[in-house]
């Protein structure tokens, strides 16, 4: 990067950080620190939901994931707004009224402690492993930038993180993610709009999207069913509903941001404006990926796009492996030229029949290339056997920092960077909220100050981003890291949901029921998970419709704890 994107990254996260510790000024009680004494308007609600939900995961990965696979992973959203819906008429009015700190405080006046105590394990098991993945996301970017060691990165990462979610507290977090949001939709409208204007100059947006549609990668809507298939309008709409019903209503990083609003009605206008705005944010991000993949068509894309495991293959034995195959790849890339600009011109006439011998030939030529691509990464492989040869979360990064005017790269990497403070943060601030209130202020100190309290918190935030930073370091060899923090969260988000669905609409069963049905249920979706029988957003339904059925068959034979509440 040149000194001026330097000084245009330095900036705007010096901006956001002091503009946190301004907000997040008076704190005194755990009132304050976890929840910003239920004070924060609606709108900062709402960006601050849409800001932990949007992680650097998100812009990182998820154009790769377009350029790779298509725009079909937009459907796993489908089933964002009728979640949002529900948790406004059901779970939220429950949580205000009993004002808890925590969802899981509610199982506890539902059912028992057991219970609470184990929802709380499932989230906070859940949720450290999300968070060590989302800090492995920014510590990509420095790690290529820099050439740093990615174990060392992620050490700086997440030291940077752990101090300013210590100090900031949840009233920090709100308000830098509104303004980290508005940075992020300006940067990533610029990036769109560059990889446009970076085309030939006789290619228009409309042409980008007419080969893009042709080659596959605007596939958005698929509506054959197969359960084994992760993106389809089947597993989108149901499969993403149970998620996002689990995710939202009963995640604490989720939580803990509805309930800083002023009233309930505040914290429904949240989250239902967040179910309308979600998806077509979501759609438009995976459409740059779809762009860029165009962009590749026209200009050379490397072999791999994590272009540092290239680097190392050429200082080993198998450099003239490599050059020979990088050679046969670049000769492809005149062939893709001429395709594409036949492509244009069909579709320009009309000539259908044109369009589709085009069509058919540089997709035979993309064929051949992707070929080459899983050859080079088995040379990688074998001058490195601990190497990560899926590229995809590099993609949209080599299109940044290669070919965006100064300035404009050194936000976009701010844009990255931001978006991982603003989930990270929330997530270490629930992490801390759920450990105090569940676990050490429940069990082990009931009676204590608020300092005491306050200094406490501010020890749990720092062990749990010690903790992320451990998992960060084993963050490697996960593919798409939009799909691996997805899919981490299906394991156990249904056994959660089954829970909540549970104490809200089975009001028979009792805490030793649902408890032993949970266990069942957890055990249950790991085993066909391992056994890849589905998709993974089909364990979100599966783990919650098990929890039902299992407590409703062993509440006859458990009896009811003596101190159990009525």
């Amino acid at each position: 990067m040149s000194y001026a994107d330097w000084a245009v990254l330095g900036l705007t996260l010096t901006i956001i950080i002091l503009y946190g510790v301004w907000k997040s000024r008076g704190q005194q009680n755990l009132d304050s620190y976890f929840l910003g004494n239920r004070s924060v308007p609606w709108y900062i609600v709402l960006l601050s939901i849409m800001g932990t939900q949007a992680s650097a995961i998100t812009f990182l990965s998820a154009p790769g994931q377009a350029y790779t696979d298509g725009m079909r992973f937009v459907q796993y959203y489908f089933g964002l707004p009728i979640a949002m819906v529900v948790i406004s008429m059901v779970f939220v009015p429950i949580y205000h009224k009993l004002k808890v700190y925590t969802a899981y405080e509610y199982l506890e006046n539902r059912f028992d402690l057991k219970t609470r105590t184990l929802t709380s394990f499932l989230f906070l098991l859940q949720r450290a492993l999300s968070t060590g993945i989302s800090i492995y996301a920014p510590s990509i970017i420095l790690s290529s930038l820099l050439g740093w060691n990615i174990y060392y990165t992620n050490i700086f990462m997440g030291g940077l993180l752990i101090i300013y979610t210590m100090y900031g507290g949840t009233k920090a977090v709100s308000y830098t993610q509104s303004l980290q949001l508005g940075i992020i939709f300006a940067g990533m409208f610029l990036a769109g709009y560059m990889v446009v204007k970076l085309l030939p100059a006789d290619i228009g947006f409309s042409d980008a999207l007419h080969v893009s549609g042709k080659m596959g990668k605007l596939n958005v809507i698929v509506t054959d069913f197969d359960v084994k298939d992760r993106y389809n309008i089947w597993s989108g709409v149901i499969g993403g509903f149970f998620l996002a019903l689990s995710y939202f209503g009963t995640d604490q990083s989720q939580v803990g941001r509805y309930l800083t609003a002023r009233d309930l009605t505040e914290s429904r206008m949240s989250l239902l404006m967040n179910g309308l705005v979600k998806v077509p944010m979501q759609f438009l991000i995976m459409l740059i990926g779809a762009l860029v993949f165009v962009f590749y068509l026209y200009f050379r894309a490397p072999i791999n796009f994590n272009e540092g495991l290239i680097r190392q293959v050429h200082t080993t034995e198998y450099a003239g492996q490599m050059q020979a195959l990088e050679q046969r790849y670049d000769s492809l890339d005149g062939v893709k030229q001429l395709q594409v600009k036949a492509l244009v011109t069909a579709l320009d006439a009309k000539n259908e029949g044109a369009v589709r011998d085009a069509q058919a030939g540089l997709k035979v030529s993309e064929a051949a290339a992707d070929k080459l691509r899983g050859e080079a990464k088995d040379i990688i492989k074998k001058a490195n056997p601990a190497a990560d040869t899926n590229d995809t979360n590099y993609i949209f990064l080599h299109f940044v920092v290669n070919n965006l005017p100064k300035g404009l790269v050194g936000l976009l990497i701010a844009i990255i960077f931001l978006a991982s403070w603003g989930s990270i943060a929330a997530a270490l601030n629930s992490l801390a909220s759920t450990t105090m209130v569940d676990f050490y202020k429940r069990m082990y100190k009931p009676q204590a100050s608020d300092d005491d309290y306050l200094r406490a918190s501010k020890l749990w935030t720092l062990v749990w981003g010690v903790f992320s930073i451990a998992v960060a370091l084993f963050a490697s060899n996960l593919g798409s890291l939009i799909e691996a923090v997805n899919i981490l969260g299906s394991l156990f988000y249904g056994t959660i949901l089954g829970i909540f669905v549970v104490a809200f609409g089975m009001k028979k069963i009792r805490g030793n029921a649902v408890f032993w049905g949970a266990l069942l249920a957890e055990v249950a979706v790991i085993a066909v998970f391992i056994s890849d029988i589905v998709s993974f957003l089909w364990l979100n339904v599966i783990g919650c419709v098990l929890v039902m059925a299992f407590a409703a068959m062993l509440q006859p034979f458990l009896p009811s704890n003596t101190n159990e509440p009525a």
